[in-house]
């Protein structure tokens, strides 16, 4: 069974938002036979990331970076899978108070490196969640999933 793993930082309601709306779209009822694991980013290990076929990634934007926390992650299981997950789907939701440019470079160029394939643009929020940002999440983990399952 694909299996896709969420791997996130939620730090505040409007991440816990962002998460619940990632993980809705990736077990949507509308793709069937995908298992969707969930792990913190402090959590998550290099088995997790040897069990997965694909990814959605969740991260506040931290003085123009990625968290600390995700950032600790891929230092973690960077190198145990560089070349265990060539060509995994991946998607990512950002949340911050304004320019997440940098953290946008910092996510693709790690996952470029890993050799991941970006199967949705990221969606990027600043301030209060609403329906539409909910929608975006949704919608682009759902495509990591239809991705991740051979779908797409």
């Amino acid at each position: 069974m694909p299996t896709v793993l969420v791997v996130h930082h939620t730090t505040s309601p409007a991440l816990q938002e962002l998460l619940e709306a990632a993980i809705q779209g990736a077990s949507t009822d509308q793709l069937e036979g995908i298992s969707v694991v969930v792990r913190p980013a402090l959590a998550a290990t290099v088995s997790d990331v040897l069990a997965a076929d694909g990814f959605v990634l969740g991260t506040p934007v931290n003085i123009g970076y990625i968290s600390g926390a995700l950032k600790h992650f891929f230092d973690q299981i960077y190198y145990p899978t560089l070349q265990a997950r060539v060509g995994a789907p991946y998607g990512a939701y950002l949340h911050g108070n304004n320019d997440a440019g940098g953290a946008i470079r910092a996510l693709e160029s790690i996952t470029a490196g890993l050799s991941w394939t970006k199967a949705a643009a990221p969606v990027i929020s600043t301030g209060a969640i609403d329906k539409g940002i909910r929608e975006q999440v949704w919608e682009m983990a759902a495509t990591v999933a239809a991705h991740t399952a051979g779908l797409i």
